[in-house]
């Protein structure tokens, strides 16, 4: 038994905890959200994010830092885009000697940071760790079985976080390839976005099996131009995860794009969305970190002009295929 924090309490964070509790740990889950936590504590449930699944009475859940202190493994389950203030509040908390995973999916705007990176200059923490995979939240809470892997640099760092997570029902792999990891669970929403287009769109079976592929050539591309490993995108951190999540309708971003398609405006459908879709801000970081590495890009391009530009689905579909011809 290990002790545990995890660091927010959206569904991705809630499940967490409830795996960690299924599997021994003493677990700590901490809310951002401060109105939630008598809610919870009283309801043993999280009925803004994951509503119907009970959490054990071992959780502890709180909204003060301080309950961090002393984990032995820290899980930072928290939008990208605050995970650095987020990271700067715990930094007087976290032992130096805890593992830190990054569970969270995207790149920071403005610094084009992945969440390793992040952390890394928030906190003095050397055995770092990040989770990705195709983990959609309530498929997961309900018991179904689902594969996931934990990448670091350090071996042994992977192992111990494979150990404390692996269940029957929730098989973890290793690897060592971060930024592979990492980019392929951040762009795969990017394209996830294009995927509920597409659907919203009626264009087909076709249409998006050539979607998702294409997609996966650009997130292979950028992904090399940094170092990550081609095999890594064939994995289940790239495939594996861009299947799950274009085609399902648990996914926020495809509920975006599929919501774009039918003429809906971002500003409405993000106002309505509990959780956070980080394929919006992800679009526009991708495309940035793609022209500073001259790394052709062109579905996160036609997503980005979409939601930012207001672009009409049509043009970008007409625009895509009506590029320079060119080969495999």
């Amino acid at each position: 038994m290990s002790r545990i924090g995890v660091i927010g309490a959206g569904a991705w964070g809630t499940t967490l905890a409830i795996l960690l509790s299924e599997n021994g740990h003493q677990v700590t889950l901490w809310a951002f959200e401060k109105e939630l936590v008598p809610e919870m504590n009283k309801m043993r449930e999280n009925r803004r994010f994951l509503p119907g699944f009970p959490l054990a009475e071992t959780i502890e859940i709180t909204g003060e830092a301080a309950k961090i202190d002393g984990a032995e493994i820290v899980f930072l389950a928290v939008p990208t885009q605050f995970l650095r203030r987020t990271a700067r509040q715990f930094s007087k908390v976290i032992g130096r000697e805890a593992i830190i995973v990054a569970a969270s999916k995207g790149i920071e705007e403005g610094s084009l940071k992945l969440p390793l990176e992040i952390i890394g200059e928030e906190l003095n923490n050397k055995n770092l760790c990040v989770l990705s995979g195709p983990n959609l939240s309530a498929e997961i809470a309900r018991g179904l079985p689902a594969a996931t892997v934990a990448a670091a640099q350090d071996r042994a760092t992977a192992g111990r976080v494979q150990k404390t997570l692996m269940l029957e029902r929730f098989r973890v792999y290793t690897n060592t390839d971060v930024v592979g990891l990492q980019l392929g669970g951040a762009l795969k929403n990017v394209i996830a976005i294009a995927a509920g287009v597409a659907d919203g769109l009626n264009l087909g079976d076709n249409a998006k099996a050539g979607l998702l592929i294409r997609g996966l050539a650009e997130i292979t591309r950028l992904g090399m131009a940094l170092g990550a490993k081609a095999e890594t995108f064939a994995g289940l951190s790239g495939m594996g995860d861009l299947i799950a999540t274009c085609a399902s309708k648990l996914s926020r971003n495809h509920f975006v794009g599929e919501n774009i398609a039918r003429g809906r405006k971002l500003p409405d459908i993000l106002k309505e969305m509990r959780d956070v879709a980080e394929g919006v801000p992800t679009a526009a970081a991708a495309r940035e970190l793609g022209k500073k590495l001259k790394v052709d890009l062109p579905i996160t391009e036609e997503v980005y002009l979409v939601l930012y530009e207001s672009k009409d689905p049509y043009r970008a579909i007409s625009d895509l295929m009506t590029r320079t011809p060119t080969s495999e």
